[in-house]
């Protein structure tokens, strides 16, 4: 029994007339309704309509399509009871063909339907955004109309409508052309979407597999042999001690074993394997073969030509997505590598395993697949980094009671008095109510941030030679080590929006170009576009400045307005909620404009009209990045290196905007407050942009629909559990990419690598987010998102540029913030210099500079001068200036000038050191592991020995064949056997017996 549909239900297959053109219907199909298969002789269309094959025309004259190139037969579906189950699954409606990609389009309602219901009736709002969401990624302008007739004035809707239904029916009939298998299904589960699912039989599948030189695995295995030298025997000890963590998908397969691959050919299918055709080509490739097929068929009753992509962002089709395996929960839900995922990858209960990359790449494809292996060596990579960092912590809560400067900071006896932090509203104050901050400063600002600051630029190029090794590794074990440009050249196809804008231009200049010149956009028509980029861009940043202008005005007037108050709570802790209200601030304006930059790069983006997807991408991730990374680090910077360093001196403030005084650091400096601002920032958008937004708003549509479900007066769990494989996918989310989950992680290495001497928990921050991000993608991508586009990729393409730069920024701003935001220089020069006995003792008064109170501007004198019971001569600030009785009083001190060049040189030192030091590790550590090289070579062995073998054994037995019919005294060609098919360039009338 095969599982077909039943009439009059709501999956039920259509057929009509214009469905039957072109193609008659094979013996095995003959009696299915809805579906068209080519005939056994078809051949692909060479028109305009379609790209042809590069060499298709070698073969005119020998036929390499397989006797049995029929459609791949199908499991049938059975019940316990034995009664066929209705088609739930990736099939056609006969059960047997598998659906290999799905196009959905829009079903006008009648137009008597139509005049009764309003535009945001039920349910139309939430297909609507649904289609928004969809198309968003390749949305191009509407193409204009074709007829401006009086009958489209008087119905535009039909017309327009018909007018998409012509064009849909022109693609489907060059797509049958190609010798793909379709079948219309239009009375679905979901209104108003009709769907166009897709088969390729087994010569498509061939003839594309060659095409696009798809590697598929030979009859040739070997023995991977594992390397004798001690790293490789302690790698292996490490993976033996870790089984446990590994997670179990490849327990049926020997690890010792891997088969030979070799780009298919048609001419060469002796060489591969095919006993059992319907596992040959899995879906993932099946899927990507015809995505291939879908963007070189063209569609040109429009006035320029239309791909898939086109025929997309212009609505034709609502959507396009290759189906997941199966269901992943439920009783019907039977073994695929998706539900195999979402138990051994995407729950949360397997948080301390490793990830199944093998297995992802195998459903998702090889970019996928690269993703998810580089945050799993990035997460573990942070294991090390987090330890050191909290080791580093625990020493400095450790020392801080032996700290000197702190202590002497905290002791009474000093009776220190500081010179007030605003004008008028603030008065003097004591140095002991410093004292918190400064021991909370010890935390982080201590001789071993130093080594942590050291250790962490090394680290960072240990991570990346770590991956240059692990990406190496996966190469050869997903056979991509001759995958290169040549493989890629077709995949660049133009985007919709270029092709709209070249037909443009050639429509304007179709009596001053020459014919058979192409037309192509030039620098000079993007000129325009680029202009408006650079002064955006310009504009954004600006604007970013412009808010951390006005964060420091909040923190001067807030702080001024607490001192002013009358309320004991609000003056007890100004200097925490100043700082900790103001890093909120700084969060939430961040997060807001992330959300603002990511929409203007895109629209900057689609201004300029890249060629293709893999340009457009480029240029997006790199506008997206200069803006985030700009709008996240600003206020950090700012923090970092400017803070404290433009406010003058009592007497000579620095004022901006009138009368608001610059803020000063606190006495231990403003390294504290960089690491609050770093801590809030780093946890605010990992906790709430990330982990939050990931989480919540799955939730919240899942609510939604439930809501609605319940409010339709149907239950959703029953209607799931009638949908086809294509419906369920439908309502999934689309898949936008991997580079908003690469920004993320881009912007967290930014933070972990970048400011750590001044936060050196940061790494641990990082490696708890991550734990939670991968099975948070995990779950996403199994179980929210349509399956994606299996894509190969031999490398993490440009965001490796921006890892390797942030690296090396990462040396230098570190030697700058720990020469210039702490006071680590200012002890060692203190302590080899300045100091009697070599030790700390009397560093704090060495950093104070003497005021005389009468020497006040007049109106910035305290209000309250007597606050502290006695009257105040002689205050105390953080500088190193002549004191007042001095001939050059209030100038800066040659104690300055010593601690700056002292600073400057451990910059060029330190940077030089790291540096180098980071160089040589460099080139210490091979790319390519050395047992990874010599299996490559094998490999390559192997294959030439594969290939002598079988032509030795296929002249042997032509010989053979040969001799045999001259021994029976046959010696015309009549009687000869059929032989095996020639090379394409020998002619038919060359062979021989």
């Amino acid at each position: 029994m095969e599982c077909k549909e039943h009439g009059n239900e709501p999956g039920e297959s259509v057929s009509g007339g214009e469905e039957q053109r072109g193609a008659s219907p094979t013996p095995e199909s003959g009696e299915q309704s809805g579906s068209e298969q080519p005939q056994e002789g078809a051949t692909m269309r060479r028109t305009d309509a379609y790209w042809p094959v590069p060499g298709e025309e070698k073969n005119m004259d020998v036929d390499y399509k397989d006797p049995s190139s029929e459609s791949i037969p199908m499991k049938t579906l059975y019940a316990e009871d034995g009664s066929p189950l209705p088609c739930l699954g990736p099939y056609m409606s006969d059960g047997r063909r598998r659906v290999d990609y799905v196009l959905a389009y829009h079903i006008p309602k009648p137009a008597s339907a139509r005049r009764h219901s309003t535009k945001f009736g039920e349910g139309n709002f939430i297909r609507r955004l649904r289609r928004s969401l969809s198309m968003r990624s390749s949305r191009a302008p509407l193409q204009p109309k074709e007829d401006p007739e009086l009958a489209a004035q008087e119905h535009p809707h039909d017309y327009h409508e018909d007018d998409k239904r012509f064009k849909r029916d022109e693609f489907e009939q060059n797509l049958r052309d190609t010798g793909l298998e379709l079948e219309k299904e239009e009375l679905s589960n979901i209104p108003d979407t009709g769907f166009l699912k897709i088969h390729a039989p087994w010569h498509v599948l061939c003839r594309e597999a060659e095409f696009m030189k798809l590697k598929m695995p030979t009859k040739k295995f070997y023995e991977v042999k594992q390397g004798s030298n001690v790293v490789e025997k302690i790698r292996l000890f490490i993976h033996k001690v870790t089984a446990p963590l590994h997670p179990k998908v490849d327990s049926n397969r020997p690890q010792s074993i891997k088969w030979l691959c070799h780009p298919f050919s048609r001419e060469k299918q002796h060489l591969f394997d095919l006993s059992d055709r319907d596992k040959f080509f899995d879906s993932k490739t099946r899927s990507s073969i015809v995505y291939e097929v879908l963007k070189r068929t063209r569609c040109t009753r429009a006035k320029y030509s239309m791909g898939i992509t086109s025929l997309l962002a212009n609505g034709i089709y609502t959507a396009a997505y290759p189906l997941h395996d199966g269901d992943i929960e439920g009783v019907t839900a039977e073994p695929n590598d998706r539900k195999l995922l979402y138990e051994e990858w995407a729950s949360y209960s397997v948080f301390y395993k490793y990830q199944p990359v093998g297995l992802i790449r195998k459903y998702f494809g090889e970019k996928v697949g690269l993703y998810f292996a580089w945050l799993g060596v990035y997460t573990q990579m942070l294991i090390p980094a987090a330890l050191v960092g909290v080791i580093v912590f625990l020493y400095g809560c450790a020392s801080v009671d032996d700290n000197k400067p702190s202590m002497e900071i905290c002791d009474p006896r000093h009776n220190i008095t500081m010179c007030p932090l605003c004008d008028q509203a603030c008065s003097y104050w004591k140095l002991t109510d410093a004292c918190g901050t400064a021991r909370a400063s010890h935390l982080f600002d201590n001789p071993a941030t130093v080594f942590f600051s050291i250790f962490m630029a090394l680290w960072a190029v240990l991570f990346m030679e770590h991956w240059k090794r692990r990406q190496m590794r996966l190469n050869y074990i997903w056979d991509l080590t001759g995958f290169g440009e040549e493989e890629e050249e077709h995949k660049d196809h133009n985007r919709a929006e270029y092709e709209f804008r070249v037909m443009q231009k050639s429509l304007k200049k179709e009596h001053s170009t020459p014919k058979d010149e192409k037309v192509k956009l030039t620098c000079t028509d993007r000129m325009p576009a680029y202009v408006t980029t650079v002064v955006m861009m310009l504009f954004m940043i600006s604007v970013t400045v412009a808010i951390v202008f006005g964060v420091i005005l909040y923190r001067i007037s807030i702080k001024a307005a607490l001192h002013m108050s009358t309320y004991p709570a609000a003056r007890s802790n100004i200097r925490a909620t100043v700082k900790t209200t103001a890093a909120i601030i700084n969060l939430i304006i961040i997060i807001i404009m992330d959300e603002i930059y990511a929409a203007v790069a895109r629209w900057l983006t689609v201004m300029e009209v890249p060629k293709t997807d893999k340009s457009f991408e480029e240029r997006l991730i790199f506008k997206t990045f200069i803006l985030k990374f700009v709008n996240a680090f600003t206020p950090i910077v700012y923090l970092a290196f400017f803070r404290g360093r433009l406010v003058g001196r009592p007497g000579a403030y620095l004022y901006v905007v009138g009368s608001y005084r610059m803020e000063e650091c606190a006495h231990a400096g403003c390294l504290m407050e960089l690491c609050i601002q770093l801590c809030i920032t780093m946890l605010g958008k990992q906790l709430i942009q990330n982990n939050l937004f990931e989480i919540g708003i799955p939730k919240l549509k899942k609510l939604l629909r439930k809501r609605k479900s319940e409010l339709d007066g149907g239950n959703e769990e029953e209607r799931n559990k009638m949908l086809r494989r294509h419906e369920k996918d439908m309502i999934l989310g689309p898949f936008i990419g991997l580079s908003p989950e690469y920004m993320e992680m881009i912007i967290q290495f930014g933070m972990v690598t970048l400011f750590v001497a001044s936060f050196p928990l940061a790494p641990l921050f990082a490696l708890l987010n991550n734990i939670i991000e991968i099975r948070l993608d995990a779950k996403k991508f199994v179980t929210e998102l349509r399956r994606p586009i299996a894509a190969k990729a031999k490398d993490i393409g440009i965001w490796y540029n921006l890892l390797r730069g942030l690296s090396k920024v990462a040396v230098i701003v570190n030697a700058f913030v720990i020469s210039f935001t702490s006071d680590f220089i200012p002890r060692l020069v203190y302590q080899y210099s300045y100091s009697e006995d070599g030790s700390m003792t009397g560093f704090v008064n060495h950093t104070l500079s003497y005021f005389n109170v009468s020497d006040f501007q007049q109106g910035t004198a305290p209000l309250q001068p007597n606050n502290l019971g006695y009257r105040v001569e002689i205050c105390r600030y953080k500088d190193y200036r002549e004191p007042h009785w001095s001939n050059n009083k209030y100038e800066l001190s040659k104690e300055f000038w010593a601690i700056l060049a002292a600073r400057l040189a451990f910059v060029i030192v330190f940077q030089n050191v790291v540096m180098l030091m980071s160089d040589f590790v460099d080139w210490l550590i091979p790319d390519i592991p050395k047992d990874i090289s010599l299996q490559i070579h094998k490999e390559k062995i192997l294959m030439v020995e594969l290939f002598m073998k079988e032509e030795q054994g296929r002249r042997l037995a032509l010989r053979e064949n040969h001799q045999n019919h001259q021994d029976n005294g046959c010696t015309s060609p009549s009687c000869c056997p059929e032989s095996p098919p020639q090379p394409r360039s020998r002619l038919a009338s060359h062979s021989h017996c």
